[in-house]
């Protein structure tokens, strides 16, 4: 038997730690949501060396799994992804919109990376090349608050195996996003020098989510750790706020 009505699964995004979305938890406890936060394989140990050999099927994997479990509890999920968790949430999406899956917060998608080794960027060719030499790269750690910069927020290099594999999943989502029509809220930092901008205006235009069950929210002064910078509670509030209203939406059918 279920024994609540709604439930929010949260995604961490490539080779961060729990620590990155942990101040989610609580205020969306208050909203009497059942709250999953699952470490996705490699993630979470003493080294980056975790990471190696595993791919973003292992991570489609486990987040799929902590989804499923969690629609054995409720009714109803809400799928929140920052960065790299935004794409597994759009593949979530994807196959479980028309059924446990209600709505998604994609939190600083990551379509398009700052790095022009990236997908979509202009030496993007270059990476698989680059990957035969070069076994591991440095992760900056991004805030605009500096008293947050010692903040253990993900590993401070990765695999370039890994990294490859998350390249493999920005495209593979990227030719998925024609298959969402759920609802959605985007939060993205106009100031985020890991992921560009023009990742929200791929996902925005890219779904075919109706224009009134879509909304962006912008932060200002944020990097691309907005759940631990010096918006963090504006954008802690705002996903709150819209899962309250979705709650409200639901709530009707759910108790018929």
């Amino acid at each position: 038997m279920k024994q609540d009505a709604f439930g929010v699964l949260i995604i961490h995004g490539f080779s961060a730690t729990l620590d990155s979305v942990n101040s989610l938890i609580e205020p969306l406890r208050e909203l009497k949501l059942h709250v999953s936060v699952p470490v996705l394989k490699g993630h979470g140990g003493l080294s980056p060396e975790m990471l190696r050999g595993i791919t973003w099927r292992d991570w489609m994997k486990d987040a799929e799994t902590a989804f499923l479990q969690l629609s054995e509890k409720v009714e109803k999920v809400f799928v929140v992804g920052h960065s790299m968790g935004a794409l597994i949430a759009l593949n979530l999406a994807a196959k479980y919109q028309n059924a446990q899956l209600d709505s998604i917060v994609l939190a600083a998608p990551a379509f398009r990376l700052v790095s022009m080794l990236g997908p979509g960027r202009p030496l993007h060719f270059l990476a698989p090349v680059l990957q035969t030499f070069i076994k591991s790269w440095d992760l900056k750690v991004a805030f605009s608050d500096h008293d947050e910069a010692s903040r253990a927020v993900h590993y401070l290099w990765a695999p370039t195996d890994a990294i490859m594999s998350f390249f493999e999943l920005i495209s593979f989502t990227e030719s998925r996003l024609h298959d969402i029509r759920c609802p959605m809220l985007i939060v993205h930092n106009r100031n985020d020098q890991t992921v560009m901008r023009d990742s929200t205006d791929i996902v925005f235009k890219g779904v075919t989510t109706q224009q009134s069950d879509k909304d962006i929210v912008w932060l200002e002064r944020s990097r691309h750790q907005m759940f631990c910078d010096c918006e963090k509670d504006v954008a802690v509030r705002s996903i709150s706020d819209y899962l309250s209203s979705r709650i409200s939406r639901l709530r009707p059918s759910s108790s018929a």
